[in-house]
């Protein structure tokens, strides 16, 4: 499932932004939903679950230990 979205974990990508995170999430969701874009009926929820994987998948790069080194401390914030 979600054979495109690609891993995020340093150090297979380092330098992940939120950005990244994001578009993982919203590609994870519209696999699980089989919608692309939401109807307006469905746009609230779909993007609160895009918001609830995006955070979760944070907290699990933020949580990793990498191997030969401490967490992965893997998101960054693009400067604005």
């Amino acid at each position: 499932m979600c054979r495109s979205i690609k891993t995020l974990r340093p150090p297979a990508t380092p330098g992940v932004t939120d950005e990244d995170i994001r578009a993982a999430a919203l590609q994870y969701v519209r696999k699980v939903s089989g919608f692309r874009a939401p109807s307006a009926a469905n746009a609230a929820a779909f993007d609160a679950a895009v918001t609830a994987v995006a955070d979760a998948t944070r907290t699990l790069l933020d949580g990793i230990t990498v191997r030969g080194g401490g967490s992965s401390g893997g998101t960054t914030t693009p400067d604005a």
